[in-house]
C-alpha cells in the first residue's frame, strides 16, 4: 500500500503552537460562554482552511456545536466519513494555573483537556485539511460536541442525525494503553432510586417507624449482586444519602447507580432486574427512574473489516495497531448503536485522563494525523 500522505506533511511545529493555545482556553463543561471562545476560534480556522462550518446553537445551557465539513456541490449527498469529537473538559477553570499547568517533560507534554480531547479535536482538523489536499473518495464531517464530558444531552440528537448518513465514524477519544483503538465500548446506564419509609422519633416511637435506610441497605446489596465480571456486567451504588438526623428513624434514601453493560440484550435484562425491584416491607416504597444514557457499542462485522483496513495504513506508518474493548462512553456508542461501522480512540497517546496528571505522547501526534488523514482519503463504500 502506498500511501499518500507521510508523518513529515504534518508540520508538528504549528500544531503544538496552536494545541497550546487551545489548551490556555479552559473548557469546562458547565461553562457555556467558554466552550464557545474556544468554538469560535476553530470556527475561523476551519472557514480559512476553505471548510463550510455549520453551526446549531446550544441547548441546556451547553456550549454551541460546529459541523466542519468538506466543500460537496448544492445536493449531493453521499454518504460521509464522520469524525466525532469534543472540546468540553472535565476541568475547572483555574485548573492550568493550580493543578495542572502546561508544561513539557520530554516527550511529556501536560494541560487540562490536552489528552481528552483537545489534540485529538486538532489532530482530526489537521488530518482533514491534508485529505482535501490529497483527495478522499467520501465527504468528510467533523462533528464537535461541547457536553460529551457530562453524556451528549444537548448533542446527540444531531449526532444521530449525522451518523444517519454516514457511511463510517471515526471517533479521536485519546488512545489507550500505549496507544490502542477502541474497537468497542460498553454501555452506559444512569439510574436514580428513592427508598421511601415513615419517619418516627429513634428513642420514643421506634417501632412506628419504617428506615428508609435499612431498606436502602438490603436493596444495595440486591443491586450489587447483578455484577457479574464474566459476562461483562458492572453495576455500581455510586452514592447514597438519606435521613435528617441521628435520632429519627430516616423516611427517606436516595441511591445514584452506574451501569456498564457489554451489549443490548444484557442492557435490556439488567435495567429489566433493578427495574422490577421491589421492597420486602409494604410500608416502604422505592421509585426508581433512568435509563441507557449510551447504548453498548459492540464491535460488528463491518467494524472488524473497518479495523483491519486502518491497521494496515498504520502499518505503512511504523504503527502496530491494537484493539481494546473500554467500559467507558463516547459518543461513539450512539453511532454504533445506528449500525454505523464505528472507530474509537483515534487521537493522541497518553495518559491520565480526567487527572491532574493529564499529559500526551509528543512523539504519538504526527504519526498518528497521518494514520487519521490516509484514513480518511482511503475510505469508501467498499472499505
Amino acid at each position: 500500500m502506498t500511501l499518500p500522505i507521510a508523518t513529515g506533511d504534518v508540520d508538528l511545529a504549528a500544531f503544538l503552537e496552536e494545541l497550546r493555545l487551545w489548551v490556555e482556553m479552559e473548557t469546562p463543561s458547565g461553562d457555556a460562554a467558554a466552550v464557545n471562545r474556544l468554538a469560535d476560534r476553530i470556527e475561523v480556522l476551519a472557514r480559512d482552511a476553505r471548510f463550510s462550518v455549520e453551526r446549531t446553537a446550544g441547548t441546556l445551557g451547553f456550549g454551541d456545536i460546529l459541523a466542519v465539513r468538506t466543500p460537496r456541490l448544492e445536493g449531493y449527498n453521499a454518504r460521509s466519513v464522520l469524525i466525532l469529537a469534543h472540546i468540553d473538559t472535565v476541568h475547572a477553570t483555574g485548573t492550568i494555573r493550580e493543578k495542572l499547568p502546561l508544561r513539557e517533560d520530554g516527550d511529556r507534554l501536560y494541560g487540562p483537556g490536552i489528552y481528552d480531547m483537545k489534540a485529538g479535536v486538532l489532530m482530526a482538523f489537521e488530518a482533514m485539511k491534508l485529505a482535501t489536499k490529497m483527495g478522499h473518495n467520501l465527504p468528510i464531517d467533523l462533528l464537535i460536541v461541547p457536553d460529551e464530558e457530562v453524556g451528549s444531552k444537548s448533542s446527540r440528537p444531531l449526532i444521530e442525525e449525522f451518523a444517519r448518513n454516514a457511511a463510517f465514524a471515526l471517533v479521536v477519544e485519546p488512545a489507550r494503553d500505549g496507544g490502542k483503538i477502541v474497537t468497542a465500548r460498553k454501555g452506559v446506564g444512569m439510574f436514580d432510586i428513592i427508598v421511601r419509609g415513615r419517619a418516627s422519633h429513634a428513642g420514643v416511637r421506634p417501632l412506628d417507624g419504617r428506615s428508609a435506610i435499612r431498606a436502602a441497605a438490603r436493596l444495595v446489596l440486591e443491586i450489587e449482586a447483578l455484577n457479574d465480571p464474566v459476562r461483562g456486567i458492572t453495576v455500581t451504588t455510586g452514592m447514597i444519602h438519606g435521613g435528617t438526623g441521628r435520632n429519627t428513624v430516616p423516611a427517606e434514601c436516595r441511591l445514584q447507580l452506574d451501569l456498564r453493560l457489554p451489549d443490548a440484550a444484557i442492557a435490556a435484562e439488567v435495567i429489566d432486574k433493578i427495574r422490577g425491584m421491589t421492597p420486602v416491607d409494604p410500608d416502604i416504597t422505592f421509585e426508581i427512574t433512568g435509563d441507557l444514557n449510551r447504548p453498548p457499542f459492540a464491535q460488528s462485522e463491518e467494524g472488524a473489516r473497518l479495523f483491519d483496513h486502518t491497521a494496515k495504513i498504520a502499518a505503512e506508518l511504523g504503527i502496530t495497531l491494537e484493539g481494546m474493548v473500554t467500559g467507558g462512553g463516547s459518543d461513539g456508542n450512539f453511532t454504533a448503536a445506528l449500525g454505523v461501522p464505528t472507530l474509537d480512540g483515534l487521537g493522541a497517546d497518553g495518559a491520565g485522563a480526567h487527572t491532574f496528571d493529564e499529559h500526551i505522547l509528543v512523539s504519538s501526534l504526527a504519526p498518528r494525523t497521518a494514520l487519521l488523514a490516509n484514513l480518511m482519503a482511503s475510505l469508501d463504500s467498499k472499505a
